[in-house]
């Protein structure tokens, strides 16, 4: 490590995160992500933890897209009266 980069990780190091902190962040993102959440015997490491949240994250995204996509769809074609009740009912 170069000499630079070490003082100033050790002027800093009161601010920096600890690697036992990462590891406890990692380890309760695994715990969100359905598709790893069961394998935690197997090691998994830190980076497909975040490459999986990024993906979950996407894909629920879509999801909403596609949600509300379907609900806007489904107001036009109610009639006026019971797509006011849809709406107040969503923005509560």
């Amino acid at each position: 490590m170069s000499s630079r980069r070490s003082r100033s990780r050790q002027t800093s190091s009161s601010r920096n995160i600890t690697d036992d902190q990462i590891h406890d962040l990692v380890s309760k993102l695994q715990q969100l992500l359905p598709e790893i959440r069961n394998r935690s015997s197997d090691k998994v490491s830190a980076s497909r933890v975040l490459q999986e949240t990024c993906n979950y994250i996407r894909n629920l995204n879509r999801e909403v897209d596609d949600l509300s996509e379907r609900l806007s769809e489904l107001l036009a074609t109610t009639d006026t009266a019971q797509a006011a009740i849809i709406r107040n009912l969503l923005m509560q």
